[in-house]
């Protein structure tokens, strides 16, 4: 099958052609240092950002949240923070939540969501809110038993739906909660076939979408945890899900620097590479865009969907 690979623009931290330039250091994610990093199409780069590890829209304001986990815990605790990027790759607000501490505790966070007018983020055991018109912190809720929890999906009425990676040879860590909007958590799967679950999200009638690192599997669960359908991306190491009204998916590979997108009906095909650490995205609808936050490269990439 051909594939058609579809522009890419990656936002870094110094305007720059990188069309020959090579990476400067080894990472985790299998990509080989000192050799040039094949792209799709042309790249640019332009903002920056400390670790960024989700990004949401808002479609209200027609604005990139990201959401940064800041430094390592150990190096400086309490160091999270949000910005606010234009549709056009430019800084609207570098640090619209975190300027300063003034009593905010946003340790190191990952995953995020809008709904009601709130913005949704996972910090380490705590899920907080925020309103998005203020950026005040409204609310938060802390699971006991959770080591780190990674990406989340928030149900209109409050409910919280949040996976945990867990370790890499430790199935029961394997976990995919519900929390209540009155704040009671619970495990709705835990174990296979989740392997080291991590995005997730609503697809048209309301169920569950948890793609895993640890295999290229795609799994689609009823809201009480029952297994309804398992699709395969191209790749494993998966990270972002997205899913768009027509039931269409779109899953990032965070170790395989891809997105490949599933039709319902479709065998999965690869849409867009050469983006290294691909974490948890959002959709544009406005430009038909998806928006993919890179972690430790600290930059974001917009990957042009057109009429595809």
């Amino acid at each position: 099958m051909r594939t058609k690979i579809i522009a890419i623009t990656i936002l870094l931290g110094v305007a720059a052609d990188t069309s020959a330039q090579s990476m400067a250091a080894s990472t985790p994610n299998g990509f080989t240092v000192g050799a040039p990093l094949p792209a799709s199409n042309s790249i640019k780069t332009y903002g920056g950002f400390r670790f960024a590890e989700s990004i949401s829209y808002d479609q209200n304001r027609d604005l990139y949240v990201v959401v940064n986990a800041g430094m390592p815990q150990d190096l400086i605790p309490n160091d999270g923070y949000v910005s606010l990027i234009n549709p056009d790759g430019t800084t609207h607000t570098l640090k619209w939540i975190g300027v300063n501490r003034n009593g905010l505790t946003l340790n190191h966070p990952l995953g995020s969501y809008i709904v009601n007018g709130m913005l949704y983020v996972a910090d380490i055991d705590t899920i907080r809110w925020f309103d998005l018109s203020t950026a005040h912190p409204r609310g938060k809720v802390q699971v006991s038993d959770v080591s780190r929890f990674n990406d989340i999906e928030v149900a209109p009425d409050g409910t919280i739906y949040a996976t945990q990676t867990g370790e890499e040879n430790n199935s029961d860590s394997w976990r995919l909660y519900k929390i209540t909007p009155q704040g009671k958590s619970s495990v709705l799967v835990k174990g296979a076939p989740l392997e080291r679950p991590n995005g997730v999200a609503f697809d048209r009638d309301g169920n569950l979408v948890v793609v895993n690192i640890g295999s290229k599997d795609v799994l689609t669960f009823s809201p009480v945890g029952k297994l309804l359908r398992t699709e395969r991306s191209v790749d494993a190491g998966n990270d972002g899900i997205v899913v768009l009204a027509d039931g269409t998916k779109y899953i990032s590979s965070v170790r395989a620097g891809t997105v490949a997108r599933i039709r319902n009906g479709v065998a999965a095909e690869l849409v867009a590479s050469g983006i290294p650490s691909a974490a948890s995205m959002t959709y544009d609808p406005k430009r038909n865009r998806l928006v993919i936050p890179m972690n430790d490269w600290n930059a974001i990439t917009f990957v042009e969907l057109g009429s595809q």
